[in-house]
């Protein structure tokens, strides 16, 4: 009888025979099957846990029992009482022996290229392979016979024990080395980059690393705490972009710079002083040292980019908006940004596309793949200026659109920014004209009992991006305003929600005694600039591409994420789409830095795919002030929507309609949204 026993790995299918006596982590090595350990077998770390499957496999040919383990021994025991019992069923793979023919299966937590469920259920898994990896080893005591530095003699530790060869280690580790070995009784954790630098030494077993990947928009700076070793969000942070006191938008930034020498580097400063404090108060929020993360990648718009790697960003202020550098920055010490966290953590930052698509629209296409499928893709990141990128795995073309604050709230007589008693939904009864909304912070719609007492606290202070846009597709569609935006001054004879505001009319939403909240004719004409200027950006990129029909729309951003996709396309903020294909997607940016940080064969990808974006310059286009002058219409002057009137009974157009100052004319017809499944 063969003294070797079969052994089959689930889910892999991989097999092989072994000598009895063999360990069930030494058997899948040699396999290449994927299982964890940090410890190197030594069952300290307990990531390498398996579950033996029993019973007849006719497809293996394999009787898989108990008896064909060996029992649970010292190891597994010890382990057991540092950290509570194994789950049922599973064993220490390092310290269990093969006996006999066994069917082991590999749980999701126990592979090294676990895949990572993002939360949000709209977006895909991250398989983890992050650039950083930990690996524990004892090494070898000085001896005056062998005379053997102690890196080299860590370095052999480690090809003998991980098979890693040709390390290199920097300065910054030997400073700290012989300590690390001495303290750790010459056993010691190293943290190795990309299989090729020695980055980390700590002494004794060290079983956690972090990273932290980085939106740096320019009103808002987003940050992830991830655990390297098991993909993990552990804690989240934003906080507003200091660079703010110098220009809420991004030109004005570079017209600072302009006109004071040393601008730059004062904004440098800011923006490093705000990821230092966000640093902390993630490492804070994780109950860790920051010291402890040992990697960072960042996304942000060029300028934001230029500026927090101390690049002046004047020549992205003027045509022809060159970029310094369209590649990704690698290989940096957290140090040389000033970042202080671990002081020989890396840095990566994913390329710019061109001078005002940045890598915070790299990041989105990373997080959204349009790349990869053959469906006709459009990505819009709303923002001050919205990115857009549209394409499939053939083309992909990427713009900027100059939309303004406008979605942010600037701009708007009783906007402001996402904030507990901010008005975020909007509903007008179309008989009545009567509003009803519900604010941040409060889950109850302002016309049912308990809303005032449950807004004391709050009040109800104005209107946030995801407001703006519902009040004036409700607006519409209740004909308050016609196609091209006019208020309907003949209404105020129906209700006294319709004021006379000099030459023109407004809309009252909500009175108190602190404050009248109402939109203006040139509210809804600066919400129309906003959106004509988005959707004439993404006509030109349907022309270049030859399309008339978008088939998924992922609408990426603070904003996005929070706005009705049914909303934006009846003011006409997005083309027409089949609604179940058009999606919020959150912070898409934010995503891909994370991807980027858990994935390093997705920095590669990434890096490629964005090399054949083929960026549209709007302003030079001749047909963008057409296009630009059909969009200001709601939802569109020409555009038909058919989509959208599945759904939606939008009001006729009227040839020549105009309700003005006068209220000379006004809509007899109007529409309402179904099924919008607020109270009523």
């Amino acid at each position: 009888m063969s003294q070797d026993a079969l052994v089959v790995f689930t889910p892999s299918g991989r097999r092989g025979r072994f000598p009895v006596g063999t360990s069930v982590l030494q058997a899948a090595r040699s396999l290449g099957v994927d299982i964890d350990s940090v410890c190197g077998g030594r069952a300290l770390c307990g990531r390498c846990q398996v579950v033996l499957s029993e019973g007849e496999f006719a497809k293996h040919g394999v009787h898989s029992c108990a008896s064909n383990l060996s029992e649970r021994g010292e190891n597994e025991r010890a382990w057991e009482k540092t950290h509570g019992a194994l789950g049922e069923g599973r064993r220490l793979s390092c310290s269990t022996e093969v006996l006999g023919d066994v069917v082991i299966d590999v749980p999701a937590d126990s592979q090294v290229h676990r895949q990572i469920v993002r939360k949000r259920a709209e977006v895909r898994d991250i398989e983890l392979d992050p650039s950083v990896r930990l690996y524990y080893v004892e090494v070898q005591e000085p001896d005056m016979h062998v005379p053997s530095s102690d890196l080299r003699r860590l370095k052999e530790a480690l090809d003998f024990e991980w098979r890693l060869t040709d390390l290199h280690a920097d300065v910054r580790v030997m400073q700290h080395l012989q300590a690390a070995l001495r303290k750790g009784g010459w056993k010691v954790t190293v943290a190795v980059l990309d299989g090729e630098r020695i980055t980390a030494v700590w002494p004794g077993l060290r079983e956690k690393i972090y990273g932290m990947a980085v939106d740096v928009g320019s009103t808002t700076i987003a940050a992830h705490l991830c655990d390297l070793q098991t993909g993990e969000v552990v804690a989240s942070a934003g906080k507003m972009n200091p660079q703010i006191r110098f220009g809420e938008d991004l030109m004005s930034r570079v017209s600072y710079v302009m006109m004071n020498p040393g601008g730059d580097a004062e904004m440098t400063r800011e923006v490093r002083g705000a990821l230092n404090a966000l640093a902390a108060e993630l490492a804070a929020e994780a109950g860790i040292e920051i010291i402890e993360i040992l990697e960072a990648t960042f996304v942000g718009n060029p300028i934001m980019h230029h500026l927090l790697f101390g690049i002046n960003p004047i020549e992205l202020g003027g045509a022809p908006f060159a970029l310094a550098t369209d590649e990704a920055v690698t290989g940096l010490w957290a140090t040389e940004i000033d970042l202080h966290i671990h002081p020989n953590a890396r840095i990566y930052a994913l390329p710019c596309i061109a001078g005002h698509v940045g890598a915070d629209t790299a990041a989105a296409i990373l997080s959204e793949t349009p790349y990869l499928t053959d469906a006709m893709t459009l990505i819009v990141d709303v923002g001050t200026n919205a990115e857009i990128v549209l394409g499939n795995r053939e083309r992909l073309l990427a713009a900027s659109s100059p939309t303004g604050p406008a979605f942010e709230g600037a701009q708007i007589s009783c906007g402001q920014r996402a904030a507990p008693g901010a008005i975020e939904r909007v509903r007008i009864d179309p008989a009545t004209l009567e509003p009803r909304f519900k604010v941040i912070g409060c889950e109850l719609w302002s016309n049912e009992a308990g809303f005032a007492e449950a807004t004391v606290a709050t009040g109800v202070t104005g209107v946030c991006g995801s407001g703006i846009v519902e009040i004036m597709a409700e607006l519409y569609l209740a004909g308050i305003i016609d196609q091209d935006g006019v208020v309907d001054g003949e209404l105020a004879a129906r209700s006294p929600r319709i004021q006379a505001n000099g030459r023109t009319f407004s809309y009252v939403l909500h009175e108190s005694e602190a404050r009248t909240l109402q939109i203006t004719q040139n509210d809804v004409r600066a919400i129309q600039l906003a959106k004509a200027a988005l959707y004439a950006g993404i006509r030109l990129l349907m022309d270049k591409l030859r399309v008339e029909r978008i088939e998924r729309i992922s609408l990426a951003g603070a904003f996005g994420s929070h706005i009705d996709v049914k909303y934006a396309m009846i003011l006409g903020l997005i083309p027409d789409c089949p609604l179940e294909h058009v999606a919020s997607v959150g912070n898409a940016a934010g995503t891909g830095a994370r991807i980027a940080l858990l994935n390093r064969a997705r920095r590669e990808e990434i890096e490629t795919v964005v090399r054949r974006v083929d960026k549209v310059e709007t302003a030079v286009e001749p047909s963008f002030q057409q296009y630009f002058v059909d969009a200001m219409a709601i939802p569109h002057k020409c555009d038909p929507f058919p989509n959208l009137r599945m759904v939606v009974e939008l009001p006729e157009a009227k040839v020549g309609e105009r309700s003005g100052a006068a209220g000379r004319s006004r809509r007899t017809r109007r529409g309402r949204a179904q099924g919008e499944g607020a109270p009523t």
